[in-house]
């Protein structure tokens, strides 16, 4: 039996019934994310083409939410991850050669460092250019925010015959050293270990 009489027939019902669901599928159901708390906060420096932002992204799981100052163009990426069982942010800033900016990218890096409450400085570096690029880390060292060294690229460095003594390093800087390859994954875990040294751990309060 034929409805053709009914203003709302049953074909027009099944159209408009499909139309919606179809619109609903294509449309992803957007989601509040949790906000997230963060309980200290780490950036790392270095020249361009340390391998600087491959870390990050390894340390991060690669996925990253990019900012920037107000009036300027040049972007930070942040990420969080869990170290010592806290929530900690971590910040990959533009190249930069020296504290002394001769660049944009250099300038927002050194006002960064300047304008953020940072537990932690990681200065990445090339061990293949290692004595080049310490000059950065005496200077980030001046500044008298924590540093940590983290020579990258050993895995190039040694196909070179270039070997990196670590605890020799340290010694001689003062500073925590760990030698590492981000692009094998090596020295990760060493890292984060002395990455977690200097997660804040707030003081106990009593009250009587």
């Amino acid at each position: 039996m034929k409805c053709n009489q009914c203003p709302d027939s049953c074909q027009n019902k099944s159209q408009t019934s499909n139309s919606f669901w179809q619109n609903l599928w294509r449309k992803p159901l957007k989601m509040k994310s949790p906000e997230v708390i963060s309980e200290g906060t780490i950036a790392l420096v270095g020249s361009p083409n340390v391998g600087k932002s491959l870390l990050f992204n390894v340390l991060t799981g690669g996925y990253t939410t990019v900012s920037n100052y107000p009036g300027t163009t040049v972007e930070a990426s942040r990420n969080y991850i869990k170290i010592a069982s806290k929530t900690i942010t971590i910040i990959d800033t533009p190249g930069m050669y020296s504290l002394i900016p001769m660049t944009e990218e250099e300038r927002f890096s050194r006002e960064l460092l300047f304008r953020e409450p940072l537990d932690l400085v990681v200065h990445v570096i090339d061990a293949k250019s290692l004595s080049r690029m310490l000059n950065l880390t005496f200077q980030l060292m001046e500044t008298q925010v924590p540093i940590l060294v983290a020579v990258n690229m050993i895995d190039e460095a040694e196909k070179l015959g270039i070997w990196v003594n670590e605890k020799q390093l340290e010694a001689s800087l003062g500073i925590p050293v760990v030698t590492l390859s981000a692009a094998q994954q090596r020295g990760i875990k060493s890292l984060t270990a002395k990455m977690a040294n200097y997660v804040h751990i707030p003081a106990l309060s009593y009250s009587y």
